[in-house]
């Protein structure tokens, strides 16, 4: 049964968008997808390798926590999340086998790790498993921030199949925001075990991925290079500067994800989808632009 005190609020969107997440990335793609910078690009790449087995354990989080709501809007909201989720997860695991056909099977090990470690999680209590979720959840709004706001910086020049499934990926982010956290609040609510899930989820996420970076950095041969490491500490920093904040308000009695705006461009991008006809593919950014506009 839902919390007594759990109140459903409007979100920023009118609703969760299901849309075809597919991109026709080439088969002889370059892990090195950003050009002259594998750090970041192996960085993402390892960050993509979590999402086939993260993204099913939200997915399940979410489902057992139905059988505790009673809230038509939070009901609809849940399912409008999932259904994301798994379109999220299908093209990423798509995405990651080229990423080993072209160069890097030895990312199999730590799909083997993520393999048993999500299985742990799954076997926690309900409230852990929401808690962790909420808290990962409250990071990827730093990430939608980041990703659109710094996308030239970041995406300059890149693959502009694997920008643009990064940033739409960011853009559903967006959109369901609030839909982990409100399930925590139906079911538990509790501040504190929400406050450890922030650093559960988010460090646990954030250490798959750097593991991941780390693995594709040796098989180049360049992982311990000065070079290398000077730019991995910078990709750090970065990270930190524009995901921690969003990180620390997470923490906060008060948080509620709905009191962060959401970016215009993301706004202006979502507008433009409405605009294509059913079932048309998703238009890529063009990377090459120094303002990298809305694709529509």
């Amino acid at each position: 049964m839902t919390e007594p005190l759990y109140e459903y609020q409007p979100k920023d969107v009118d609703q969760i968008v299901v849309r075809n997440f597919t991109f026709d990335f080439p088969e002889d793609l370059d892990p090195v997808w950003i050009p002259g910078n594998p750090v970041r690009s192996h960085l993402f790449n390892g960050f993509s390798l979590i999402m086939p087995y993260l993204e099913p354990y939200l997915i399940h989080s979410i489902l057992r926590a139905r059988e505790h709501i009673t809230d038509p809007e939070l009901l609809k909201d849940l399912a409008g999340f999932n259904r994301q989720e798994a379109n999220h997860f299908k093209c990423h695991r798509k995405y990651n086998e080229l990423l080993k056909a072209n160069g890097y099977p030895e990312l199999e090990r730590l799909e083997k790790h993520m393999t048993k470690a999500y299985a742990r999680l799954e076997k926690r209590s309900l409230r852990t498993q929401l808690a962790y979720s909420a808290g990962f959840e409250s990071i990827t709004n730093g990430f939608t921030h980041w990703l659109i706001n710094k996308r030239v910086a970041l995406f300059g020049g890149a693959d502009r199949h694997v920008s643009s499934f990064w940033i739409m990926h960011m853009i559903e982010e967006g959109e369901h925001k609030t839909v982990a956290y409100d399930a925590y609040m139906a079911c538990s609510g509790q501040y504190f075990a929400r406050f450890l899930g922030v650093f559960h989820g988010s460090c646990h996420v954030m250490g798959l991925g750097f593991w991941g970076m780390c693995i594709a950095l040796k098989k180049d041969k360049i992982l311990y290079r000065l070079k290398t490491l000077f730019q991995i500490a910078k990709e750090i920093v970065n990270l930190c500067v524009e995901v921690g904040p969003f990180m620390f308000r997470a923490l906060l009695p008060g948080f509620n994800p709905r009191k962060e705006a959401d970016p215009q461009w993301m706004k202006d991008w979502i507008k433009g989808h409405a605009t294509l006809p059913k079932d048309a593919l998703i238009p890529l950014l063009d990377t090459s632009n120094p303002e990298m506009p809305v694709p529509f």
